[in-house]
């Protein structure tokens, strides 16, 4: 599991050829409108860095309440920090 201010990750290998997500907004984070546009923003990240993902995870972010209130250079930024930590995108695992 890695986390920063804006999001959680929990992150397991799977046998696939291909990387899964899963996003997941609590109650915390607002009502249903602002819980919706945070996993909009979540996906478009996610959309943009399709390409280097390595294949074989399975990744759930979990936002945290102060993803509302970011900047979208700060949410990719925070992001791509977490996955390539966790080695989905582009590298080899860092556990």
């Amino acid at each position: 599991m890695r986390s920063n201010a804006l999001m959680t990750a929990r992150i397991r290998r799977t046998d696939l050829d291909t990387t899964r997500f899963g996003l997941s907004t609590g109650r915390k984070l607002g009502g249903a409108v602002i819980r919706n546009r945070a996993r909009r923003r979540l996906r478009e990240a996610l959309r943009v860095m399709a390409p280097s993902f390595q294949p074989g995870w399975d990744v759930l972010i979990i936002a945290r309440p102060a993803l509302v209130e970011a900047d979208h250079e700060a949410l990719v930024g925070s992001l791509r920090r977490l996955l390539e930590r966790a080695g989905v995108l582009g590298g080899q695992a860092t556990t």
